[in-house]
Order: C-alpha cells, then structure tokens, then sequence
C-alpha cells in the first residue's frame, strides 16, 4: 500500500475515534506516531552501523516492542492496555527523557525526541482504533527498506501537500515548486549556513539539503550539508511535522531545527555570530504579533508579521548573503512603517528581483496575490527587475489536480543570467520607486492586451486599506486619550 493510501485509511479510522476531532488532530496524532516510527527504523539502522550506540528510548517502549503483531503475537496490547502504556508510559517517559546522560549522537538524538514529544499528544481515546492504526503503520512503512528511504522524502512532501486544505494546516505549507526555484536562484554552497526563520514543516529547508547534498562527494561533505541548514517554528503542529520531514530526508539528527517564535528576541541583541550566508522563508503573512514583540523592533513598530520577518532577515544576512522571501502585496504597496522598511531594504540590500506570483498560489489557504522577492546585503538598489509569473497554458488557476509545477520557471532560469524586457519582465529605476515614495507594487507595463485587476485582489488591497485606516484611527484615539490624562 502507499503512503497516500496508508494515511487515508489511518484518517478513515481516526474518524470513528471520539478524541479526535478535526483535521488538526488527525494530522498531530499521525505526525507523532509517523516521527517515533521513522526515529526507530533509524534507531535500528544506527545500532547496526555504530559501534557503542545506545538506543535513547526505553526497552519496553521502543517501537517494536509494543507495535509489532508479527513479534508480539498474542501479548500485543490493544485497548484500554495499549492506551494505558501510551498514555501512562510512552508520553510521560518520552517528554521528561533524560537525554543528559548520553554522549555524542545518541545525546543528540535523545534530546530531539524529548523537544518533538514535549509538545505532542496522544488524542485517540479508543485503544482498539489505536492498534488499527499503528498495525497499519508497522505494515506498510519501512524507513530502513532502501526501495521505501529512496522515495519516503518525496512521499512526505506529497503528503503535506495533500492536508494543505485540511483546515488551517495549509498555513505550513510552500508550494514545491516555488521553494525549489527559490532555492535554485539564490545557490547555496556547501559551507554556507542556509536558514529560514519561519520553517512551517520545512520545505525550503529540504530543498536547500537536497541542493547541498547533490555537491557532497565524501562522507564529510554529506555531514556538512546536514549541519549547514536551520531552522525556527512558532507553532507545534508544524514543527513536528518539519521535524518528520527532516527525518524522511535522511537528516538523523535535525538539531539545528529548533521551536520558538523567532521575533521574541530583540533584533539589537542578534550579533555578527549569528549572520547566516542565505535566508529562504515564507513568513505568516496577514495575522498580527502577539502584544510587546514590537518593542524587540524599536525603529519599525509594527505587530504585522511579515513587515517584522523582513526587517529581520535584513538583520542575519552578512554582507553578500543571499535572501528569497514570500511577502504580499500589502508589503508592496504599503504606506507608513512599510515605506520606512522598503527604503531601508534598497538602502542596505540590492533588491534585485522581485516574481510577481498568480493569484491560488497558496489556496485554499489564502487567495492573497503573493510576491517572491529575492535580494543581496551589503550594496544598494539601483534598479528592480520584475518578472510576472503566468499561470501555464490552459491554466486559469491553480488546483489539487493542476499543482504549480518546477518546470514553469524555466523562463525565468533561461531570463535569469541575461534580463531583457519583455512581456512578463520590466525593470524600475530607483530614482522611480523613490518619487512614488517606495512603492513597490509596479505594474507590468509591457502585458499583452488589456488587463483588468483580479476581484480578489482588489478586494484584498481594500481590505488592507480598511485595517491601515482603523489603526491610525486607533493611534489617534489613544494620542488624544494621553492628551486629556
């Protein structure tokens, strides 16, 4: 069976379980129990191949001695049992484990399992539904079978793919396409540190370590393309999920992928240490800071979240480091604090180019019009090259069965090395941009024919103006309340 079809039928049993509800559920319960069973066929592995490994998980929890029918027979749990060894042992043993007491990668390792299952949780109530579903697991996923960890990295993508309209969880998720044309442009180096401060379940960072792994010629290359990827998650749904992903990618221990909201640190107290060669992200866009994570960006208060994202990827690049963000139009054409942080990107970084995406990118999450935006640090703007990305032949949006696909951003790649205008790409002046006072949201002025504004677009831009006017409405009202006090 595969692993499209094994996860359907898992969900189909899930349904019957009255722990369960809804799709964010469904997917945490399958993301921990997909994660502990790809750790232990590592851990197997591991123990074959290393001399002195110890496994980090107790003997009686380990995966195959409480999952395996085929081992077990007759004394495999199942019902009220199961669930008594699941939730009173394996969750509270795995989320206190004393990782401290192992050296080198078995410590490693014991102290991502304790991090991914500290914010897990067992949902299913029903311990007889609950065999069914880690029988169907044990039966049909083998990390170790070569024909299985070949393909298992790409199945994985497929399958975050797949729960990207299943409730909120398509927030997480980028596009293949895009993050691998991304990748492609900004070409980072074995060597370099490639980081992307708002992971979601880690698609640009499995792009960057396929793209680094594909120039390891040793042993040594291979380890120094897993360690030269980071990655920082707010949420816990994604970043368990990012951390399956980096272990069907065959990153043994993804350490260096770390759960916490990247904007809760001031931006003064980020040093020279922590500048990175590359920064590859798609930040939440449209949603509001929590209250006081403002005050950590003192010369750009704002509580917008991809307004803060882009003033602090400015701040870890090095000098001649290399960024591709995901930004809206809001960012764009934005007034006020937005003008303020669009001049100190042209001031501090080569804008260079910036990919004007169609409109479903990331449906049904969002029908927001979205941008790729793609600079240096260290010189300033002279011109911006825009490049309008069009929907493929016959295409009129994107769908489940009508994905983006690589292959449409060969103009692009063919344009990339030698820009001419052209009826999807036109370049701006700085000198343009600053007389219509930073705005970025530039027309394309060679479109063939006619172009009228998408409806949802339209609606989107009055709807931002709507939420610029009710702030400044708010910022007037507490100037006078202060005025009165």
């Amino acid at each position: 069976m595969s692993l499209s079809a094994t996860v359907k039928s898992i969900q189909d049993i899930m349904r019957k379980d009255v722990g369960v509800d809804g799709d964010a559920q469904r997917i945490g319960q399958l993301g921990w129990m997909l994660f502990y069973k790809i750790f232990s066929d590592q851990d197997i592995a591991l123990e074959a191949a290393l001399d002195n490994y110890q496994l980090p998980i107790p003997s009686e929890l380990q995966w195959s001695n409480w999952v395996d029918v085929d081992s077990l027979g007759k004394e495999a749990l199942t019902g009220d049992e199961l669930l008594a060894l699941v939730d009173g042992k394996l969750f509270p043993t795995l989320k206190e484990l004393d990782f401290q007491q192992y050296e080198g990668v078995v410590r490693e390792r014991g102290a991502l399992l304790r991090s991914v299952f500290e914010d897990a949780y067992n949902y299913m109530k029903s311990g007889t539904l609950l065999r069914q579903v880690v029988d169907k697991i044990n039966d049909n996923i083998n990390f170790n079978a070569s024909s299985q960890r070949d393909m298992f990295g790409d199945m994985y993508e497929q399958l975050l793919k797949d729960l990207q309209g299943a409730g909120n969880a398509g927030e997480f998720y980028t596009p293949r396409a895009l993050t691998q044309f991304a990748i492609d442009m900004v070409n980072p180096q074995l060597g370099e540190k490639v980081i992307d401060p708002a992971c979601g379940t880690g698609g640009f960072l499995t792009c960057a370590f396929d793209h680094l792994k594909a120039q390891a010629k040793s042993p040594n290359q291979l380890d120094q393309a897993k360690k030269g990827v980071f990655g920082i998650e707010k949420k816990p749904l994604p970043h368990l999920l990012c951390m399956t992903n980096m272990l069907a990618h065959e990153i043994e221990v993804p350490t260096n992928i770390r759960r916490k909201n990247t904007l809760s640190k001031p931006l003064s107290s980020y040093m020279r240490s922590d500048q990175v060669d590359v920064v590859v992200t798609n930040p939440p866009f449209g949603g509001m800071e929590e209250e006081g994570i403002e005050d950590n960006f003192p010369s750009f208060k704002t509580r917008e979240t991809a307004d803060l994202f882009l003033v602090l990827v400015m701040r870890l690049l090095k000098d001649g480091g290399r960024a591709a963000i995901v930004l809206p139009d809001g960012t764009l054409f934005g007034e006020g604090i937005k003008t303020r942080i669009k001049e100190k990107l042209l001031r501090d970084c080569n804008l260079h180019t910036i990919v004007r995406l169609p409109n479903g990118v990331f449906a049904p999450y969002t029908s927001i019009k979205t941008n790729l935006l793609f600079f240096t640090k260290g010189k300033p703007t002279k011109e911006v090259w825009y490049y309008e990305h069009p929907y493929p032949k016959g295409y009129k949006s994107y769908s489940k069965t009508k994905p983006m696909r690589i292959e449409e951003f060969e103009p692009e790649k063919a344009w990339w090395e030698h820009r001419e205008e052209n009826e999807f790409a036109w370049k701006v002046s700085l000198k343009s941009i600053q007389e219509n006072n930073y705005n970025l949201d530039v027309k394309n002025p060679n479109a063939v024919g006619e172009v009228h504004e998408d409806a949802a677009v339209l609606l989107d831009k009055y709807q931002f103006a709507v939420s610029e006017a009710d702030k400044a409405r708010s910022a007037l009202q507490a100037a006078l309340r202060d005025c009165l006090e």
